[in-house]
């Protein structure tokens, strides 16, 4: 693959997962607002999140085995259309159960585009290299909760948060005209999989009996059930708790994914030295002690709005390290199944993130909530990957990139 074709993979794909970020966290500055509006509770609203969570998880599911079977191409592409219908009528929704219900099927759109590009990604590459075009991949996702904050709280200073779900819908169009003409199929018709019902569960049955891999699918989602607890708490302890603006609420979300943003870039460059699972062994302990840290700095008020942010930087930071190196191990493992692979992988990572949102809420959404349930992904995380999956166990991936498919 020349370097021309791998950037244009990289820009294609990071357009499509950069829309599950924008999905989830563009609304982020406009929860309380959307609270008021509805007169319900902040708790109610937080589950407008876990229904777009629990959308991709299921979404992920159904497609994945779909487009081992039909090609990625056809699924991607109704999928987006599905986000985008699902995002016109979240403009013209009535009460919060009715967002609630557009929101899953947004997540369930967005799964397409999830779980396409990482079967895209494990169609061309395998191993070490799939964990590094993976960590270019996390640029974009990283970038985009940075700015999705930022535009919606523009967004907000001439529209009500209506105007949030119309961005969507005009960037869904946009990205569906991206995958239209610049992804080609990387599934040929002799590498797809048929059987039907009974082959997908016979794929999920194997992929389930492999005990590393669902250990390493565990740590992948407890690591991001950390992430997805401070996206869901973020915007009522900052602007509630600390008394932030929506503008500055933007920049301080946008503080945390630049750690994220870094770790993911530095992960290229240490698995040139380091093997991928040495990394996420670390990367895992130092994000342990990070939350540890970040409860008792919240349950003690320690240095303020600083004490909240600078243990979450690192604790996001510990996730941008883990969060390339789990699926490229897990991955690496099931290269003949890989959509279905993928979409498991998926499914755990936004199911176990639907039920750290609402338990934020139900805690009381203020920083010691927060804290708890980012420090508690973490410290699973460290268990299972450590009692599970048993790192000394884990079978060496190969050191330097090697595409396995020409794009």
């Amino acid at each position: 693959m020349s370097s021309r074709q791998r950037l244009r993979l990289v820009l294609v794909l990071g357009s499509l997962i950069a829309i599950g970020p924008l999905t989830i966290d563009m609304y982020l500055p406009a929860l309380p607002a959307i609270a008021a509006d509805f007169q319900t509770t902040s708790a109610a609203v937080q589950l407008t999140l876990t229904g777009t969570l629990a959308g991709l998880a299921l979404g992920q599911l159904l497609i994945g085995p779909l487009s081992d079977a039909v090609g990625r191409r056809v699924p991607l592409l109704a999928g987006i259309a599905l986000h985008i219908v699902a995002s016109v009528l979240c403009v013209i929704a009535p009460n919060i159960a009715t967002i609630g219900t557009l929101r899953m099927l947004q997540g369930l759109g967005v799964a397409a585009a999830a779980v396409v590009a990482v079967a895209v990604v494990r169609d061309l590459f395998s191993g070490a290299a799939f964990a590094k075009l993976f960590s270019r991949l996390m640029l974009v996702m990283g970038a985009a909760p940075i700015l999705a904050p930022t535009l919606g709280s523009g967004l907000l200073r001439w529209s009500d948060w209506r105007g949030v779900f119309f961005a969507l819908a005009v960037f869904g169009v946009l990205l569906v005209t991206v995958a239209a003409f610049g992804l080609q199929e990387t599934l040929p018709p002799a590498r797809r999989r048929h059987g039907g019902v009974a082959a997908t569960v016979r794929d999920y049955g194997s992929l389930l009996r492999d005990r590393t891999f669902v250990g390493l699918v565990l740590v992948a989602g407890l690591a991001m059930a950390a992430l997805f607890a401070y996206v869901a708490g973020s915007s009522f302890v900052f602007q509630q708790q600390y008394g932030l603006d929506e503008q500055q609420f933007g920049l301080a979300f946008g503080a945390g994914a630049v750690g994220l943003i870094t770790a993911t870039q530095l992960n290229v460059r240490l698995l040139r030295r380091y093997s991928p699972q040495r990394i996420l062994v670390t990367a895992l302990a130092v994000g342990t002690a990070a939350g540890l840290v970040l409860v008792a700095f919240a349950a003690t008020n320690f240095g303020g709005l600083a004490g909240i942010l600078a243990p979450l930087w690192v604790v996001l930071a510990a996730a941008g390290l883990a969060l390339p190196n789990a699926p490229a191990l897990a991955l690496s493992r099931h290269g003949e199944a890989a959509g279905t692979a993928a979409a498991l992988l998926g499914a755990v990572q936004f199911g176990v993130g639907a039920l750290a949102a609402p338990l934020v809420g139900m805690l009381g959404t203020g920083s010691v909530a927060m804290a708890a349930v980012v420090a508690g992904g973490m410290v699973a995380a460290t268990a299972v990957l450590l009692i599970v999956v048993r790192p000394g166990r884990l079978a060496e991936v190969e050191p330097d990139p090697v595409a396995v498919a020409a794009y």
